[in-house]
Formats: C-alpha cells, sequence, structure tokens
C-alpha cells in the first residue's frame, strides 16, 4: 500500500503553494486575483480554511443544482465506484451512459434523439461545429464551412469554441488572427418580458441572405447570452431563428450549457420558443456540479447525413467519453429534478430576486437590474476590478464572483430563502458603497 499522505495544509501554505504554481482561470502572475482556500463545502455553504463562512451565489459556475455534498448524488457516485470509475467507451458500453442518453432525449425537444456524450462545455460545442461540417461535406456542400453567431454571445475557451465567441467583447481578441473568421448578426435587443420587434431579425436575414450557401449552421444560446453580458431576450427571436435556419437551409445550434436544466424556470430555454435545434450543446449542471461532462444532442437528419457520408462515421472520441461515474453522477442529478420541486423553488427564487434586487436600481453606481428564473443580475454604470470587488463582497459573508459591469448571481435551486437574503442584501450594501464613492 502507498504511504498515506503528509499533515494537511495551512490555509498561509496553500496559499503560498497556490501563488508559486497554480494558474487560475483569467489570473495572472504578476497581478494575482484574490484567492480564497476552501476547506468544504456543504449545502449553499462554502467553509474556507481560516473558519469563515460564506454563502455560494454562483453555485460554482451556475453548476451545483442542488447545493454541495448532496446524499442522494454522494451515494450513487459511491455505489458506481464499486463497480467501475472508467472503461474507454471505444468499442464497450454501460448502464450509466445508455440510461443517461435515453433519458437526455426523453428530456430535450422533440426530435433529438442521438447523443454524443463528452468532456465539457467547450467540447461540446467543438462537438457541435464539427457535426455540422461534416453533415454539410457528406451531403457534397464542403464550401458550406462557416458559422453565424450572434454579438455578445460566448460560447467556450477552446479554438472552434473561441471563434463563435463575440470577437469584440468575448474575451478572445487576441487571438483574432488565428481563428477562423465567422458571420456575426446582431444581438436580439427586444428583452424577454418586452413586445416583439421584428426588426431585431434583419441583421441575421441579411447575414443568410448573402452567405448562406457558405453557412454550415448557427449557433446561438437560447434566451440568455451568458458570459457576454446576461442579456435575456425575447422568445420571438428564437421562433425566428429557426424559421430563417429552415429557409436557407442552414442548421441551428442551440448552446444550453448554462441554461439548461430549469435556469431559466423551464427545463431547457428553447422551450420558452417551443422550437427544437438540429443540436443541442448540454454542460455545466449536467452534473449538478459533482464531475465534469457534457453532452452533444442532434436529429436524425444530422446523425443519418454524417454516417452516410465518406468517412461514415462521426470523427470525434475523447478518452474519458461516457465516464460511468460522470453518469452516474448526471443521473442522479435528472432524478432529483424530477422528483423533486425545482420549478417551484425556482419560481421562489426569481420571485425574491426581483423582489430584493430592485432596491440597486435605485443606486447612482447601477445601470440596469434584470431577473430571469434563477438568475439576478446588477449592471453596474462603469466597470469594477475583482481587486476591489471580490474582497467587498466575502466581507458581506457572500461568494459573488463578478466580471466587467456584471455583479449577477445563480444560486443552487436549495437555497434558502434566508441565504438568499443575505446574497442579495450583500450585493446591495456593496454596490450602495461604491455609488457613495462617486
Amino acid at each position: 500500500m502507498p504511504a498515506t499522505s503528509s499533515a494537511p495544509l495551512t490555509a498561509e501554505e496553500i496559499l503560498q503553494l497556490d501563488r508559486a504554481h497554480v494558474w487560475h482561470p483569467y489570473s495572472s502572475f504578476t497581478a494575482p486575483s484574490p484567492i480564497y482556500p476552501v476547506r468544504s463545502a456543504q449545502g449553499v455553504t462554502l467553509t474556507l480554511s481560516d473558519g469563515r463562512t460564506l454563502i455560494d451565489g454562483m453555485a460554482s459556475w451556475w453548476s451545483v443544482l442542488h447545493g454541495y455534498n448532496h446524499p442522494f448524488i454522494n451515494r450513487a457516485l459511491t455505489e458506481q465506484l464499486q463497480q467501475m470509475s472508467h472503461v474507454m467507451f471505444g468499442g464497450l458500453t454501460h448502464e450509466p451512459a445508455v440510461r443517461l442518453c435515453q433519458k437526455l432525449v426523453a428530456l430535450t425537444p422533440e426530435g433529438l434523439d442521438k447523443v454524443f456524450l463528452c468532456d465539457s462545455g467547450s467540447v461540446s460545442v467543438e462537438v457541435a461545429m464539427k457535426m455540422a461540417l461534416q453533415f454539410w461535406h457528406s451531403q457534397g456542400k464542403a464550401e458550406k464551412n462557416r458559422f453565424i453567431a450572434l454579438h455578445k454571445g460566448y460560447h467556450g475557451d477552446t479554438f472552434g469554441a473561441m471563434s463563435v465567441c463575440d470577437p469584440v467583447t468575448g474575451m478572445h481578441h487576441l487571438f483574432s488572427h488565428t481563428l477562423t473568421q465567422h458571420y456575426f448578426a446582431d444581438s436580439p435587443k427586444t428583452r424577454f418580458y418586452e413586445p416583439w420587434q421584428p426588426q431585431d431579425l434583419d441583421s441575421l436575414k441579411a447575414l443568410l441572405q448573402q452567405h448562406s450557401e457558405h453557412i454550415a449552421a448557427l449557433i446561438l444560446e437560447p434566451i440568455v447570452q451568458g458570459t457576454g453580458g446576461m442579456h435575456f431576450y425575447s422568445p420571438e427571436y428564437l421562433r425566428g431563428a429557426r424559421e430563417l435556419c429552415d429557409q436557407y437551409e442552414v442548421l441551428l445550434i442551440a448552446d444550453e450549457i448554462a441554461t439548461g436544466f430549469g435556469r431559466t424556470g423551464k427545463w431547457f430555454a428553447c422551450e420558452h420558443a417551443g422550437i427544437s435545434p438540429d443540436i443541442m450543446c448540454l454542460g455545466k449542471t449536467l452534473t449538478a456540479g459533482y464531475i465534469t461532462l457534457a453532452a452533444t444532442l442532434c436529429n436524425h437528419r444530422v446523425s443519418e447525413g454524417i454516417c452516410q457520408g465518406e468517412a461514415g462515421v462521426f470523427m470525434h472520441g475523447p478518452t474519458f467519453m461516457g465516464n460511468p461515474l460522470a453518469c452516474s453522477a448526471a443521473l442522479a442529478n435528472i432524478e432529483l429534478l424530477e422528483q423533486g420541486h425545482w420549478q417551484a423553488q425556482v419560481r421562489a427564487i426569481e420571485k425574491q430576486l426581483q423582489e430584493e434586487l430592485e432596491l440597486c436600481r435605485t443606486l447612482a453606481a447601477v445601470a440596469d437590474v434584470r431577473v430571469l428564473g434563477s438568475i439576478g443580475v446588477v449592471e453596474l454604470r462603469q466597470p469594477q476590478t475583482l481587486h476591489k470587488l471580490q474582497p467587498a463582497l466575502v466581507e458581506q459573508g457572500i461568494w459573488v464572483r463578478p466580471f466587467g459591469k456584471l455583479v449577477y448571481i445563480m444560486p443552487s435551486y436549495t437555497i434558502a430563502p434566508h441565504e438568499l437574503r443575505q446574497l442579495t442584501q450583500g450585493i446591495y450594501r456593496v454596490v450602495e458603497k461604491l455609488s457613495s464613492e462617486g
């Protein structure tokens, strides 16, 4: 047996090693952002190594639906671990994967009946883009090798995904000289609750009219443009986009990585518009934040078209595809959702966020407040740095990670009213102080 590990590190030892060696997302070694070592997580509470506790408003980048350390998901993982933690998916299969794929087909919009399991949200977007390209190549239309995406859109950090993020505000303009150049339509301006303005589709329609012979697919985030600015747009745009894609023979890819599994009050955001995409990307909430797993679904037309083409197979295969532990976590997550009361939980969160965050609208530093489902956003007039806001939010006993002008939360569905109130009040106090500073 291997030797037991050494004694636990102190909080300061963790920080020292972290500063020396660990590269965090979007971080710098020369101007590091504040880092807080976590000792444990339970429910919606993070316990730091120094003993402080924080109410988590981020659900670990929107993924932890049922809170941390949930006994039902823990048990599912423990039971699966006794059978096998992993087995290659090439030429082999197993019950957790086939049950999960069956469940996803049943839950997602009608027509999506084939499931490709992959590693992460960004990879699911890469898979979706590759599906679209290979489909048209199989149809003898290899010239359809470009995409349309939306301004203010975000789809991930890998190279294909970066190429369909907003080219200016999508955080990836430094790589523009190496990325494939695609087409970008104007972001929809009509908000979710506003009367529909049909001219929102003019930009997309013009691009399709001019370039449809070269367009493989339109990729968009249904209803909620997330990292690109937390914009909530009208379902009518989604309906119109589906019709235009059909009219101009272009596939529609719905990136539901952030919106899937109830975030907007529906199982999937496409349901707000009553449409079914040709390809759908899932991730983040798929395993309720336990293990990285994603899925790319497509309809029969896409799968059949690819398999009848030159290659005869879909040309992709991740090493950890269909990981049994991850599939078991996903199944447990879905079972909790199906047997629970997530719709009522999301409605309650939405109502409380609307009431309590609305107070921020009166503050001088605030440009807008908006809420949809379990997503609450306070948009500031000026961008703020993490170095300034993060410690102030931690002082309020809350974990909220703002970016740019946005202070937003997407808590676990299991959050209690008093815990959510601590989040909204903490945000108000921090933004109030910003306002008083001018």
